[in-house]
């Protein structure tokens, strides 16, 4: 029997990440910072792709207008803000293991907003929430290493108490790589994953659909599901130019290492979602 519990990236590999530099990532991703997969539309621009990705998950769980609405993983701030500057949400928290983040958060000067330097299994809200949003954070909820066994008692800890947060009917929204159906990889494409394993993002698995979807069984109900591989891989793309263009200044803020080393990171995330070894889905849970 798998003890249930927290199963997932540490403090420290979680600062590895995101810690760098709050200017660092400003300079190649969208002018509101948004670091997960756009949701792109007929002449979208990166920013406007972005917007459509908030706002689809404010309508997938209908939280506009809301009291309450919890982020887990709220980056620098993206959601907290559309949430409340766009869809009239009176109260929103954000949680984070990013000091940069925060500090970057409070920066904006939400109103209604709370953020946290907090793991979400240690999240303990003085009240309900009408709704919950996780985008891009799922991928850190469980470490390299463990069995499968383990890795769906880890997220079906995350699952029950998003449920106790939440008002009854409430709903989650969450987006999250998932693992490709793609058995056999070629040598160079297991040496970069192991590179990105190791330089970008230690203690962190990538979950199968299948463990995600048995995890959530009996306490949500799967109400919407969308797959867009294609929307990450023009994500990348476009992540990828910024920073090649902004190089000199990438350079003079992180070093020449962390640059190359993002952009080979960037570079072997493209080819993953080309070529269907990763994939992106998005979840309506009930």
């Amino acid at each position: 029997m798998v003890k249930s519990g927290y199963s997932g990236a540490s403090n420290t590999a979680i600062s590895h990440h995101y810690d760098i530099s709050n200017d660092f990532y400003e300079l190649w991703l969208d002018e509101n910072v948004v670091y997960s997969c756009a949701l792109w539309g007929e002449g979208d621009t990166l920013e406007s792709a972005q917007l459509r990705k908030l706002d689809y998950f404010v309508e997938q769980t209908q939280s506009a207008n809301a009291r309450r609405v919890l982020d887990v993983g709220c980056g620098w701030g993206s959601m907290l803000h559309r949430l409340v500057s766009a869809h009239n949400v009176s109260e929103v928290v954000g949680l984070t293991l990013s000091e940069e983040q925060v500090d970057k958060v409070q920066s904006l000067n939400i109103p209604g907003c709370e953020v946290r330097l907090e793991n979400w299994h240690d999240h303990q809200p003085t009240g309900r929430y009408d709704a919950i949003i996780s985008l891009g954070a799922f991928e850190h909820f469980a470490r390299r290493g463990l069995t499968r066994e383990q890795k769906v008692a880890g997220y079906r800890t995350f699952f029950e108490k998003c449920r106790s947060w939440l008002e009854p009917g409430g709903r989650l929204g969450l987006q999250t790589l998932v693992r490709g159906n793609i058995i056999k990889f070629d040598r160079q494409y297991i040496r970069d994953m192991e590179f990105v394993a190791e330089h970008i993002y230690p203690d962190t698995e990538t979950p199968y659909v299948s463990e995600i979807i048995e995890a959530s069984e009996k306490i949500f109900d799967t109400v919407a599901v969308r797959i867009d591989p294609h929307h990450y891989e023009r994500t990348i793309q476009e992540w990828r130019r910024r920073l090649v263009d902004n190089r000199d200044r990438a350079v003079e803020i992180s070093g020449r290492q962390t640059y190359d080393n993002y952009l080979r990171y960037l570079d072997t995330c493209e080819h993953s979602f080309k070529y269907r070894f990763a994939s992106l889905f998005r979840f309506t849970f009930e």
